[in-house]
């Protein structure tokens, strides 16, 4: 499950990107920073959406869990085999930043969570503010630096975010349907494919491409929060039964 679920992650969202970036023609900054928005693990935020549309929250946290260990790997060679014949991809420095942006605060936390775990509860709660704020703070810095850009291509980026969105969530739900899976196990990978790590495809577009190309994970960053809450409160209405208990019909879908 986790195998398969990653596998979605890393093809269905690199592949819309693509798709995305051919349909509408976008200009190489703004494809750049969509395709390496595809090409990013997932976001934590998932794990709540999760919870809300009912899902399975432990394989979504594993799932995050284990598409962001291997994105040091995956995101870098993912990109360059998507824009490299496009644009000169720094294959070795996003690795780099990807372990630096990534593993190693993962890896500083779980250490510091281990050894310090009792003086640290007191205060533990105002990590995710803390978090949080730091994402608006960077998001508006990216939007204010691209206001310019905003004006004139702020519609397209937009459509791209919600087309690769759509998509993501859309190929993740149905593929798991197609292959037998139940229904939580479907709305589980579903999110888990559709949110991405745009965080991390910011901080990867500002030090690897252009601030441009960061636009359209800044973008993201606010709409797939919107999208994931809009379907948990769609599916958080349906009621779902272990698929072993009975054989009944259940009344499901995206």
């Amino acid at each position: 499950m986790v195998f398969l679920g990653t596998l979605m992650k890393y093809t269905i969202m690199p592949l819309s990107a693509w798709i995305v970036c051919f349909v509408l023609k976008l200009p190489t900054d703004l494809m750049i920073g969509v395709i390496l928005l595809g090409c990013c693990p997932g976001g934590t935020a998932s794990n709540v959406i999760c919870y809300l549309a009912k899902g399975d929250v432990a394989l979504s946290i594993v799932l995050t869990s284990v598409s962001t260990l291997l994105a040091f790997l995956a995101t870098p060679f993912l990109t360059w085999v998507l824009i490299g014949q496009t644009v000169e991809v720094d294959v070795i420095g996003m690795l780099v930043s990807v372990v630096n942006v990534v593993v190693v605060p993962v890896v500083l936390g779980l250490a510091i969570n281990y050894f310090f775990g009792k003086q640290i509860n007191a205060v533990r709660e105002i990590f995710p503010a803390i978090s949080a704020a730091a994402i608006v703070i960077i998001i508006a810095v990216i939007i204010g630096t691209n206001s310019a850009n905003l004006k004139q291509s702020g519609p397209l980026v937009l459509l791209a975010v919600i087309l690769h969105n759509g998509l993501g969530l859309a190929g993740g739900y149905w593929i798991s349907k197609a292959m037998k899976l139940s229904e939580i196990e479907a709305r589980t990978i579903a999110i888990d494919t559709g949110m991405q790590n745009s965080g991390l495809s910011v901080a990867l577009a500002i030090k690897h491409f252009t601030a441009v190309a960061a636009l359209p994970g800044a973008i993201f960053s606010i709409w797939h929060n919107l999208s994931g809450a809009f379907l948990a409160g769609h599916w958080s209405k349906q009621s779902v039964s272990d698929p072993d208990e009975n054989k009944k019909p259940k009344k499901t879908g995206f």
